[in-house]
C-alpha cells in the first residue's frame, strides 16, 4: 500500500478533528473545513494524530490511500496556518483594486474585468502583487488560476498576470531584415 497513506497526520495545538462515519471536520484558529471520505476508508484519531485506514487491502483502494491522507494533511495545515498564493501584474498600466470581496482588474482590455471572490477566500492588493489567502488549499489554488487566466503572461514581452515564482519563457521577436539584401 501507499507509503504516504500510512503516515499519520499530526494535529497542532488548537486544532481539533471530529470524525463521523464518512465525514471529517477539522477546526482550528483560521476556521473549519469538512471533507467526505472516499468509499472504503476510515479515519482514526489517537494521541493527537489522524490515521487513514483502508477497510480492506484491495488494489482498488490503493490509488486513493495517499491522496486521502494528503487531503487531510492539507485541511489541518489550512485551519492552523492557512494557504496563500501570490500573483504579479506585469505590464504598463495594469492595475488591481479590491472592494469588499470583489476584485477589479485593468489589464489591457477595453473594459475593467470584475472578479467575485468565493466564500472563504480573501484577496489583498499591494502595488503590483495580488495575495490570495484562505483555509482551503483547493479553493485558493483554483481562485489564483482563474485570476491568472483573465490575462495569462504572453511570451514576447512577458505582460500579463503570473504567479510570483513563475518563470515565463520568452521568445525572440521578428528578426530584423538584413541590410543590403533585396527588398
Amino acid at each position: 500500500m501507499s507509503k504516504i497513506g500510512k503516515q499519520p497526520v499530526k494535529l497542532p495545538e488548537g486544532v481539533t478533528a471530529k470524525i463521523t462515519r464518512d465525514l471529517v471536520v477539522v477546526s482550528g484558529s483560521k476556521g473549519s473545513l469538512e471533507r467526505k471520505l472516499p468509499h472504503g476508508f476510515s479515519v482514526e484519531e489517537k494521541d493527537g494524530f489522524l490515521t487513514v485506514k483502508p477497510q480492506n487491502n484491495t488494489y482498488s483502494l490503493s490509488p486513493n490511500y495517499g491522496t486521502t491522507r494528503a487531503l487531510l494533511a492539507n485541511m489541518v495545515a489550512g485551519v492552523s496556518t492557512g494557504w496563500k498564493k501570490v500573483l504579479e501584474l506585469v505590464g504598463a498600466g495594469y492595475r488591481a483594486e479590491v472592494t469588499g470581496s470583489s476584485l477589479t482588474l485593468s489589464v489591457g482590455y477595453s473594459h475593467p474585468v470584475k472578479f467575485e471572490a468565493p466564500e472563504g477566500i480573501f484577496i489583498k492588493v499591494e502595488k503590483m502583487l495580488l495575495t490570495i489567502e484562505g483555509t482551503d488549499k483547493e479553493a485558493v489554488g483554483q481562485t489564483a488560476a482563474t485570476i491568472r487566466n483573465i490575462r495569462p503572461p504572453e511570451p514576447y514581452k512577458g505582460k500579463g498576470i503570473k504567479y510570483q515564482d513563475e518563470i515565463v519563457r520568452r521568445k525572440a521577436g521578428k528578426a530584423a531584415k538584413t541590410a543590403g539584401g533585396p527588398v
